[in-house]
């Protein structure tokens, strides 16, 4: 025989073995794809990510999962744009300040308000009484997030100017290492660093998103993501609106993976978790007009570069 011919046979042989013991050459031949997913130290994707239910799932397409934390929403989308995630949850501001940069993506679903998940805080021992107290005060915020909407909408409630306050743009470890040492007057923040900074610090909520925001957490995608790979999309927001309804009657369990997850003290997720909202479903017109009525805000306040369309930043409809 040949030296071609035995290196035929033995590639036959090959072959033969792999099928006698269940396995295809096709299977082989497609390796495993992933779907990258942002996430934060808060809400529904953070409980999905500690119960490994989407992994499950997935595997069954030979789909693996990969997460990556960021420390705030307009970061997580930074990432997205520019393609090292495919899908992440952030608030109510960031993904408009995403679109007004040109940032490709799509709003995929969103969950309840959740007012109480934000606040404007202040050190236990601070004089500041109300909002109307805030007038010429240096107040921390992480820019272009949810905390900096409901900063612009209580500063408008206590009929002070944007203009009338020292905003001080810092991301949340920043802005508590500020808080502490006493170098800001109040802080605009979300949970869980808000229940940490209530728990830990003895912070005093002077306002939260009660009356003033709506504070949506919403689910966005990569826009050739989502269009070429809906199937997975869907299979996400399947597997949250799960983690959704098994939350809502699992209080204890929610609060015990959030501590694993997030490596925080068990009564600081505990009354995190105690201000979610569960419910996940697709946006509706009327949510569309709240996030447009937002991004008018921001624009009006030269807060971003370009008026935007919000309605924009969705999916094409389906024939």
């Amino acid at each position: 025989m040949s030296k071609l011919n035995e290196r035929r046979h033995a590639l036959s042989l090959m072959g033969a073995s792999l099928l006698a013991a269940g396995l295809s050459t096709k299977a082989f031949a497609q390796p495993a794809r992933e779907l990258r997913i942002g996430f934060q130290k808060y809400g529904t994707l953070t409980i999905l990510k500690g119960r490994g239910t989407l992994e499950q799932r997935l595997a069954e397409k030979n789909i693996t999962v990969k997460w990556t934390e960021f420390p705030a929403g307009p970061v997580l989308l930074e990432g997205l744009n520019v393609g090292s995630i495919d899908f992440g949850t952030v608030g109510e501001a960031p993904p408009i300040f995403a679109q007004a940069a040109g940032a490709n993506l799509v709003y995929v679903g969103h969950e309840p308000p959740s007012p109480k998940t934000e606040a404007i805080v202040v050190p236990k021992g601070s004089t500041l009484r109300t909002l109307a107290d805030l007038r010429g005060k240096k107040i921390a915020v992480n820019k272009g997030s949810n905390a900096h909407y409901l900063l612009v909408k209580a500063l408008e409630k206590a009929g002070i100017a944007y203009t009338d306050v020292q905003v001080v743009f810092l991301a949340p470890s920043d802005a508590r290492a500020a808080f502490e040492r006493g170098a800001i007057d109040a802080w605009s923040i979300w949970d869980p660093f808000l229940a940490a900074a209530e728990k830990q610090l003895g912070a005093r909520v002077l306002a939260d998103g009660t009356g003033l925001v709506a504070n949506h957490q919403f689910y966005l995608a990569a826009r050739p993501y989502a269009e070429k790979q809906s199937e997975i999309v869907a299979i996400v927001l399947d597997e949250l609106a799960k983690v959704d309804a098994w939350g809502k009657t699992h209080p204890a369990e929610v609060a015990a993976i959030l501590a694993r997850q997030t490596g925080l003290d068990l009564p600081v997720v505990e009354l995190a978790a105690s201000r979610y909202s569960y419910g996940v479903t697709p946006l509706s017109p009327a949510v569309i007009s709240q996030q447009q009525a937002i991004a008018d805000t921001f624009t009006r306040l030269k807060l971003i570069p370009t008026s935007i369309v919000v309605k924009d930043a969705q999916l094409a409809s389906r024939p």
